[in-house]
C-alpha cells in the first residue's frame, strides 16, 4: 500500500515519466555517435572519405534491419513522421486509409484519408474497414502501439484483409521497435529517440522498393539529403541494446500496484478497457481534476508526465484518440499518459504513485 505523502518541491530531483515522447540516450548509442562524428564525409562521395563514410553507413543499415529480423529494404528518414509522409505520399496503391486513433503525423501525411472507426476497445473495427477497402488496391496506415493509450492493434487480420484486396499496409512501429516483434505489414515508421536512440533519426521500412515511386537523391532515390551518418550509427547501437528486456519486471510490479491504489482512490486506468494494453504506456484519469491541471502541477513538483501525444499534448484539447473510443468526456478531461522507459526505476514509479495519491484527494 502507498502512503501518500506532502507533494515535492520542485527542488527535488526531477522525474522523467514521458518516454513514449523520448527516451534518454543510451550509453552504447553515445558512443557510437561519437564514433560517427569522426566520419565526417558524404556518404554520396566518391573519394576515400566517402567510400568509408558509405561503409559504415550500410553497415548501420544491415544491423538495424538484422536487429528487427526485417528482410525487406530500409531508407534512413529524420524520424517516423517524415517516414509516414514517405510512406504515405508515395506509395503505389488506391485510396488512403488511416485508423481513427493515430498518431498526428499519419492524418497529416494523408489529409484526404478516410478514417476507419475503431471499437471501444481501442481494436480497429475489422467489418468496417472491410466494407471500407474493397478491392482498390488501397494504402492502410495502422499503429502497432497507440501512443497515448499504449493498446497493441492487432496486425495480422488487418494485413490479411488488406492483402486480400490487393493492398499495402504501413504499420507505425515507433512505439513498437525494439520492445516487440514487427508485425505483418508492407511498410513500417520507426524512430530512434523511442529506443534511446539519438533524436532526429528515424527509417522506413519496405518489403519491396517496386511499392513506392522514387523522388530522386539519396537513399537509392528515395529520399533527398544527405544522410545522418552519427544518428543512423547511434540507432543501430541503440536498438541492438534492445535485446535486453526493456523494462525492468520490478518496475512493473510497482506500477501495477500502483494502479490498484488507483482505482480505490476513484481514478480510472483506462488499461482496464482495451484489449491489448502494453505495460509501458499508461493513460489514467484522476477524479475532480482535469489533465491539463494535472501536468502542471506534476511538473511544479519534478515530475514529467504528458497529456496525450508529445506532437499534440500542447494544445491541451481532449484527445481525439480518447474521443474515437467513445471515453466519456470527464474521463478523457481527466487523463494523463504515463510512460516507462528502458533507464525508469523503481523509486520513481513508487514518488510518482504517492503525488498522484496526494492530488486526488478531495
Amino acid at each position: 500500500m502507498f502512503r501518500a505523502r506532502p507533494i515535492p518541491t520542485p527542488n527535488s530531483d526531477r522525474i522523467y515519466l514521458d518516454h513514449a515522447a523520448t527516451t534518454p540516450l543510451r550509453p552504447q548509442a553515445r558512443a557510437a555517435m561519437e564514433e560517427g562524428f569522426g566520419l565526417w564525409a558524404n556518404p554520396s562521395s566518391p573519394h576515400g572519405e566517402g567510400r568509408k563514410a558509405r561503409a559504415a553507413l550500410e553497415d548501420a543499415r544491415e544491423r538495424i534491419k538484422t536487429a528487427l529480423g526485417w528482410t525487406g529494404e530500409l531508407i534512413f528518414t529524420s524520424g517516423a513522421s517524415e517516414a509516414a509522409a514517405l510512406a504515405l505520399g508515395r506509395a503505389k496503391g488506391g485510396r488512403r486509409f488511416v485508423s481513427a486513433v493515430e498518431h498526428d503525423c499519419v492524418p497529416q501525411a494523408a489529409p484526404d484519408a478516410d478514417l476507419l472507426p475503431v471499437l471501444a476497445d481501442g481494436q480497429l473495427d475489422l467489418a468496417a474497414l472491410a466494407e471500407a477497402i474493397g478491392a482498390d488496391r488501397p494504402v492502410v496506415a495502422v499503429q502497432q502501439i497507440n501512443s497515448e493509450t499504449g493498446n497493441r492493434q492487432a496486425i495480422e487480420p488487418i494485413h490479411e484483409r488488406v492483402s486480400d484486396a490487393g493492398g499495402l499496409l504501413i504499420a507505425d512501429c515507433a512505439q513498437a521497435a525494439g520492445k516487440m516483434t514487427m508485425p505483418p505489414c508492407d511498410m513500417a515508421m520507426i524512430a530512434a529517440h523511442k529506443f534511446g536512440g539519438p533524436i532526429g533519426i528515424g527509417a522506413l521500412l519496405v518489403r519491396d522498393f517496386a511499392m513506392l515511386e522514387p523522388s530522386g537523391g539519396h537513399e537509392r532515390g528515395y529520399r533527398r539529403g544527405t544522410e545522418n551518418l552519427p544518428g543512423a550509427l547511434g540507432m543501430a547501437a541503440a536498438l541492438e541494446a534492445c535485446s535486453e528486456s526493456y523494462l525492468d519486471e520490478d518496475v512493473l510490479r510497482a506500477f501495477d500496484a500502483f494502479e490498484r491504489e488507483c482505482r480505490s482512490a476513484g481514478g480510472t486506468p483506462l488499461s482496464d478497457r482495451l484489449s491489448d494494453p502494453t505495460p509501458y504506456i499508461r493513460a489514467i484519469a484522476m477524479p475532480n481534476l482535469s489533465a491539463t491541471a494535472q501536468v502542471m502541477r506534476f511538473d511544479m513538483a519534478g515530475i514529467a508526465v504528458s497529456q496525450g501525444s508529445a506532437c499534440s499534448s500542447g494544445t491541451m484539447k481532449t484527445s481525439r484518440v480518447l474521443d474515437a473510443m467513445g471515453v466519456e468526456p470527464d474521463i478523457a478531461a481527466n487523463t494523463i499518459r504515463v510512460s516507462l522507459g528502458w533507464n525508469t526505476t523503481r523509486a520513481e514509479v513508487e514518488r510518482f504513485a504517492e503525488t498522484w495519491l496526494e492530488m486526488a484527494r478531495p
